[in-house]
């Protein structure tokens, strides 16, 4: 159960965190389409390859954090903000009149491997979310700084952002036509989950 737990908690704050459409995962859809599932499994590889390696660096500096209070009532305070911000964005945004769709251009046809390592190394934000995440889950007794913990909710956010690509991957191959859905709506989606986590973070900063 030390194991698992963090394990799956990884796995499901991945998915929350990586489901809605942004630029890696529907690169990784483009590829799909214009190279084959194979290239796409390819770039979807890199990229979670970079994403574990982000979350091992934010929770590493969660961790040595961990100990300041005053640091982390800080971080909480600061994460409320953005993600208030976020959500007033992406809701404000969601109902502005969408553009003609741009279309995700694939000029080279070099390793998608290193293509997916480059645009999620590109990528920062899950370095900040992690460690807001962690922090907060610590807060809440549902994580704990262990290595064995701490490895395993690594594994498990890998998991779940491969997960997530390669259901792009597929999803986006044979469902090209129902694909305005997801992205129409997208803003939507991760604007409810970032609204969610701020009403969460906020009851946690006012009982503490």
């Amino acid at each position: 159960m030390d194991f698992l737990f963090p394990l799956i908690l990884g796995f499901a704050i991945a998915v929350i965190g990586i489901l809605p459409p942004g630029l890696i995962n529907m690169t990784a859809a483009k590829v799909s389409i214009v190279d084959g599932r194979n290239e796409a499994i390819s770039f979807a590889i890199g990229a979670t390859v970079i994403v574990l390696f982000q979350t091992y660096v934010a929770i590493q500096f969660a961790k040595f954090i961990s100990s300041r209070h005053d640091i982390i009532t800080l971080l909480q305070e600061i994460g409320l903000f953005l993600f208030l911000a976020i959500t007033i964005f992406l809701f404000w945004t969601a109902k502005k009149p969408k553009k003609e769709k741009q279309e995700i251009r694939l000029h080279s046809k070099s390793n998608r491997f290193f293509l997916g390592m480059l645009l999620s190394g590109l990528n920062i934000f899950p370095i900040p979310f992690y460690v807001f995440v962690s922090i907060s889950l610590s807060s809440f007794g549902l994580f704990y700084f262990n290595s064995l913990k701490v490895y395993s909710f690594v594994s498990g956010v890998g998991i779940g952002s491969f997960t997530i690509f390669y259901l792009y991957i597929l999803y986006f191959k044979y469902h090209q036509s129902k694909s305005d859905y997801l992205i129409k709506n997208g803003n939507y989606i991760i604007g409810t989950i970032t609204g969610l986590v701020s009403l969460v973070t906020f009851f946690k900063l006012i009982t503490t």
